[in-house]
């Protein structure tokens, strides 16, 4: 679960790691008070951000949310220093619109909370990012001078400027790991204590949240030579969220892909992908084998769904559903393994759904386990639509040969 800058540097806060604070307001009608309340607490200089998720806001454009091609204005995060009444009406302008960056495609996302920040002057932007490296084991710190920078591209042009730190899990972060993290950033002096105080409290953070990623870029030193996150990106492991109530409550499915959300209603496993190829598939593994061989004959997959080793007709028939809600799908391509599940239960919960949601695309099924001849023969005498195929290398080819 991902979650906005705002509620991400309200967690990081409770650790004690330094971080630009502020107000988040949904409305035009809380600017004023922000603004009041961060002034209380001394802040004099302020920065306009847009709370989307997605990274490269502030090289983003702002559309009309009603007129699509209309630009509003070019950034979704500005610096105005003192001048409150530009801070003011840029804000008006760009919450309820759409903000289009890198990572959100051309259909954008609309802007509904802005967060109303302090302005920090500082002489240096750095990169810092904790993350489980799944193939070590272990979670790893990746750190670079580069920061504000996507760090894809530092690794594409310039990888010797990734300093990574594995982390062993029974010894934790180490002292002198931190100071090998400070040594390779090129701090030295307070910026370097500053460093090892700030690196300490974030692992602390990641570890106590069971965040898989915690990304702050920019990190910066500020002119009087403190480590401080400008920015702050956090995602929460789905599978812990049952003992963190308060960061489960931060979710915003506005941000969310609708058909994502409905498949979670029904207990799927649903990622929404570009390709023309709806997949149905029971378990993880055989579904991403699915996509690959779906692409090397040619074709694009359209999602990601694993509906799970217990497949039901009713299962079966919410996917089809869920797949066919994406208007982008001109082809199925179920793809089930029975082992818990019967495979002639799968067949008779297919052809259910087939005809009482009246599939209009072509449907390639492959069944082999438990059952796969009673299951072939449910299909071929069902009339429908329905091509069967036996290898996973022929329901591919034929899904493929469908579409043409």
């Amino acid at each position: 679960m991902k979650i906005h800058e705002y509620q991400a540097k309200s967690i990081l806060k409770t650790y004690g790691v330094p971080i630009q604070d502020g107000v988040a307001i949904k409305s035009m009608e809380e600017f004023d008070g922000a603004v009041t309340k961060l002034r209380e607490a001394g802040v004099s200089q302020f920065v306009i951000k847009s709370q989307i998720h997605a990274g490269g806001r502030g090289k983003g454009i702002v559309y009309n949310k009603d007129k699509k091609d209309e630009i509003v204005v070019e950034g979704g995060v500005k610096f105005f220093g003192t001048h409150l009444d530009k801070a003011r009406d840029y804000a008006s302008k760009i919450i309820g619109n759409i903000l289009v960056t890198h990572q959100t495609g051309k259909e954008g996302k609309e802007i509904q909370t802005l967060f109303v920040a302090e302005g920090i002057d500082y002489k240096k932007e750095l990169y810092l990012g904790i993350l489980l490296d799944r193939q070590q084991h272990k979670n790893v710190i990746m750190a670079s001078t580069e920061g504000g920078v996507e760090i894809e591209k530092v690794a594409a042009e310039t990888p010797e400027k990734i300093i990574k730190i594995w982390i062993d899990p029974g010894l934790g972060l180490t002292a002198f790991q931190s100071r090998e993290l400070a040594f390779g950033l090129h701090l030295e002096g307070i910026a370097f204590k500053s460093f090892l105080n700030f690196i300490t409290k974030l692992y602390k953070a990641y570890e106590d949240i069971d965040a898989s990623l915690l990304e702050i870029n920019p990190l910066v030193v500020t002119n009087d030579d403190n480590i401080l996150a400008l920015d702050a990106k956090i995602t929460i492991d789905d599978n812990s969220l049952f003992r963190h109530k308060d960061v489960s409550a931060m979710r915003d499915i506005n941000e969310e892909d609708p058909l994502e959300i409905e498949a979670s209603k029904f207990d799927l496993n649903y990622i929404k992908l570009d390709g023309t190829v709806g997949c149905m598939v029971n378990g993880a593994g055989l579904a991403m084998a699915t996509m690959d061989l779906i692409k090397l004959t040619g074709s694009e997959p359209a999602n990601f769904l694993d509906v799970g080793g217990t497949a039901s007709a009713e299962t079966v028939e919410n996917g089809f559903r869920i797949i066919l809600s994406d208007k982008n799908v001109k082809a199925i391509l179920v793809n089930i393994f029975g082992g818990i599940v019967r495979c002639d239960l799968v067949a008779a919960g297919i052809v259910q759904a087939a005809k009482s949601i009246d599939i209009k695309v072509p449907v390639v099924v492959r069944l082999q386990g438990t059952n796969a001849d009673e299951a072939k023969k449910i299909l071929d005498d069902s009339g429908l639509n329905i091509i069967s195929a036996t290898t996973l290398k022929d329901a591919s080819e034929k899904v493929t040969k469908s579409l043409s």
